[in-house]
């Protein structure tokens, strides 16, 4: 039996395709990572950069700028492009909607000519509306595209509530579920503790852990990509290592569950609307879609969600 090198093509060659690449190549997870910019010159440098790296990283990838018919044997899509909400002007991710469905417009009639036939990871924000529209216009099975969505917003709730609790962030399980926006939410009674409900350490612990300012928590999980972007001007690391361990879990066929954006027909009580709910990985993509318990008022703001972004998604396809 032939081996056949993991290959990945990356549409968008800014600063979060940029460190998507270099997260893959740095942790072995692709043989051949191919840039795909309108940026022809900024592509090529890109790929140069990471490209000269791999002489120091244990794993051998080859980099380098291409166009769509690269994508023809691809396994892995990852779509980055489309701007940046403006913060100077109170701009949310969804404010950008029209601007990234005109970028997005393009890249889908370029996929559809190029005969890829593989998985999608689309990063691109507003990313449940996207993700959505994309598979729609692909026709593609839902299965096989996918929004990091709220991997990254769960990570940064993590990171909260160890901040608040002293506990690694490790040992802690915690879903920032519904958009990767303003509308998410954190179903606080799914949120364990090495295994133990959080819920139940409040009250069993309350010297402790009884002054956690949950609804402080989830803000901050939230407001952790704006952080970044006021600080810096644009989020790099955090969903570079996103997509990497997205990547990871589907081409190693891990099995591994996920907060990650999926087409929702039922689960949740939802219909036709992609929404970030935690959801098994494998070789062909979401392989299964795991429904939490949510409480009365967990769910009635999961729906709200749903409901915003169900409303934007219509809107995409008017554009």
């Amino acid at each position: 039996m032939a081996l056949t090198p993991r290959k990945v093509v990356i549409i968008g060659a800014g600063h979060v395709g940029s460190h998507a690449g270099y997260a893959l190549a740095s942790q072995g997870l692709a043989e051949q990572i191919v840039y795909i910019d309108i940026d022809e010159k900024k592509a090529k440098a890109q790929a140069l950069d990471i490209y000269d790296s791999t002489v120091y990283l244990p794993h051998h990838v080859e980099v380098k700028a291409g166009s769509y018919t690269d994508a023809a044997d691809a396994d892995l899509m990852i779509i980055a492009a489309g701007p940046l909400p403006d913060f100077t002007k109170g701009q949310t991710r969804m404010d950008t909607l029209s601007e990234t469905i005109a970028v997005i417009k393009d890249v889908v009639e370029n996929i559809k000519k190029s005969g890829f036939s593989g998985i999608i990871i689309s990063i691109s924000n507003p990313a449940d509306v996207v993700a959505h529209y994309v598979q729609n216009q692909l026709n593609f099975p839902a299965k096989r595209v996918i929004s990091t969505s709220t991997t990254l917003d769960s990570a940064r709730l993590r990171r909260a509530i160890s901040e608040a609790t002293r506990i690694d962030q490790k040992s802690i399980y915690a879903y920032a579920l519904g958009e990767h926006g303003e509308s998410q939410m954190v179903p606080w009674s799914a949120v364990t503790v090495a295994g133990k409900p959080i819920l139940e350490l409040i009250k069993e612990k309350p010297e402790k852990y009884g002054n956690l300012d949950l609804n402080a928590l989830a803000a901050e999980g939230k407001a952790g990509g704006w952080h970044v972007l006021i600080g810096k001007g644009s989020t790099e690391f955090g969903i570079g290592t996103s997509i990497a361990e997205v990547t990871r879990a589907i081409f190693a066929d891990e099995k591994r569950i996920l907060p990650v954006s999926v087409l929702l027909n039922g689960e949740y009580g939802q219909h036709d609307v992609y929404a970030s709910v935690p959801a098994v990985l494998g070789i062909n993509g979401i392989e299964e879609i795991i429904e939490l318990n949510l409480t009365d008022e967990e769910q009635k703001q999961f729906d709200a969600s749903c409901k915003e972004m169900k409303e934007n998604y219509e809107l995409s396809l008017k554009f």
